[in-house]
């Protein structure tokens, strides 16, 4: 069989998976009676300025943070009649009355987007730099950015670990897992059957979370090297340093999961190792019932003409 490399990614959602190929994606929701709600959409080609190394890491995640919020919202939509009926609060009548119930959606959708990229970049970013503000200057500056970078990852682990922990949540990981070995299958050249699939490996190195590690490691380095230049001590300045060197963190961390993600190479297999082994936390394994709602929605994103091809 054919091995080849793809640039169809994945994303598990609420009781289902997006898949984005490249001309169309496809959101695939298995509802509580079993049935499967298919959506698809054509793929937005960027700005050419976008698809410049380094600019284009910092589009796709942006891109991929909105859509995925997105894509949960509507797989969430399906789940709320299994909700227990709940009288609406004054504030509810108030806002209906107030706006139209399109309207509402429309803000609470924009509230939920911008809550959605902006709370990992406060978490993972703004609070360890924050912290590191504290240190004090008789440490030195080296001592300074080990302990930003220690605090960084520690937060994110804990938080990883935590929320794996959930029930619900777990589900969905079970759902990467089986995003994961559907796109290893396609990648194998086997046919897509949940027997095939399951067979396959379950950490995939352009998985999201390997990303968001790499982006992690790789702000600890950018920072370290800028603030060996410039001292910035002052705990908000060094949270408005960090906001400004974002851009170029996440364009190399997207540049190195792009080179990890297609080279098989002694270097990048170790490289790539360390956000493997944190896809631990992530990606489970997943049912039958789960492998048919990843297999839909590859299938339906397949360009006929191969332009998937790395």
């Amino acid at each position: 069989m054919e091995q080849k490399k793809t640039t169809i990614g994945g994303q598990a959602i609420i009781e289902g998976i997006v898949m984005k190929g490249p001309k169309k994606s496809c959101t695939v929701v298995r509802k509580s009676d079993g049935e499967l709600v298919v959506k698809e959409d054509q793929t937005k080609a960027p700005a050419a300025i976008w698809k410049t190394p380094i600019l284009r890491g910092a589009y796709t995640l942006f891109a991929a943070m909105k859509d995925g919020i997105e894509a949960i919202n509507y797989s969430a939509s399906f789940f709320e009649d299994d909700e227990p009926d709940v009288p609406p609060s004054k504030f509810e009548i108030w806002l209906e009355n107030k706006f139209s119930s399109a309207g509402i959606d429309k803000f609470i959708m924009g509230l939920s987007t911008v809550i959605g990229i902006a709370l990992p970049v406060a978490l993972f970013m703004l609070l360890p730099s924050f912290l590191g503000g504290f240190v004090p200057e008789s440490w030195g500056v080296l001592a300074r950015n080990v302990f930003e970078g220690a605090v960084r990852v520690l937060i994110f682990l804990l938080f990883m670990w935590s929320v794996s922990h959930m029930k619900d949540i777990r589900r969905t990981f079970e759902y990467h897992g089986a995003e994961h070995k559907t796109i290893f299958c396609y990648e194998s050249g086997a046919e897509l059957t949940v027997e095939n699939v399951r067979k396959q490996g379950r950490f995939h190195p352009r998985c999201g979370t390997s990303f968001m590690f790499v982006l992690i490691i790789i702000a600890t380095i950018v920072s370290s090297i800028v603030f060996s230049l410039i001292e910035i001590t002052n705990p908000w300045l060094r949270m408005l340093a960090h906001l400004i060197l974002l851009p170029l963190v996440v364009g190399i961390s997207y540049e190195f999961n792009r080179w990890a993600g297609r080279s098989d190479g002694a270097l990048s297999r170790a490289l790539r190792w360390p956000g493997l082994m944190i896809q631990r936390l992530t990606v489970f394994e997943p049912d039958d019932s789960m492998i048919e709602v990843a297999i839909e929605g590859m299938t339906r994103v397949i360009p006929e003409d191969n332009s998937d091809q790395w």
